[in-house]
C-alpha cells in the first residue's frame, strides 16, 4: 500500500513557477507509475504528466515544454515543476501510484494562477 501526501501548491502570477511535491511511504515506491492530475472547478480530472519506473515521461500536451515531471526514489517523491504558468493552469493537483493494477491517490494540492 502507498500513502501519498502532495505539497506546493500556492497562488502564483501568470508566467510564475512552482515545483509540486508528492511524498509516498509504503514500499517498492520506485516499482510505481507515479502520475500527477489536475482539476479544475466543474471539470473532471484529467492527466498532467507521468513518469514510469524506468524514467520515462509523457505528457499532456497542453502542458508540454512549460512542465517537468522526476522522482526521487531515495527520497520516495516525485515531483513536478510548472513554468511559464497560466490562468488555466489553476486547479487542484493530485498524484496517484500504480502498480499491478493498484492505484493509490493523495488529497491534492491548490495551484491558484491569477494576477
Amino acid at each position: 500500500q502507498l500513502q501519498l501526501a502532495e505539497s506546493g501548491g500556492d497562488l502564483v502570477q501568470p508566467g510564475g513557477s512552482l515545483r509540486l511535491s508528492c511524498v509516498a511511504s509504503g514500499s517498492f515506491f520506485s516499482l510505481y507509475t507515479m502520475t500527477w492530475y489536475f482539476q479544475a472547478p466543474g471539470n473532471k480530472r484529467e492527466l498532467v504528466a507521468e513518469i514510469t519506473r524506468d524514467g520515462i515521461t509523457m505528457y499532456a500536451d497542453s502542458v508540454k515544454g512549460r512542465f517537468t515531471i522526476s522522482r526521487d526514489n531515495a527520497k520516495n517523491t516525485v515531483y513536478l515543476q510548472m513554468n511559464n504558468l497560466k490562468p488555466e493552469d489553476t486547479a487542484v493537483y493530485y498524484c496517484k501510484g500504480k502498480l499491478n493494477g493498484m492505484e493509490y491517490w493523495g488529497k491534492g494540492t491548490l495551484v491558484t494562477v491569477s494576477s
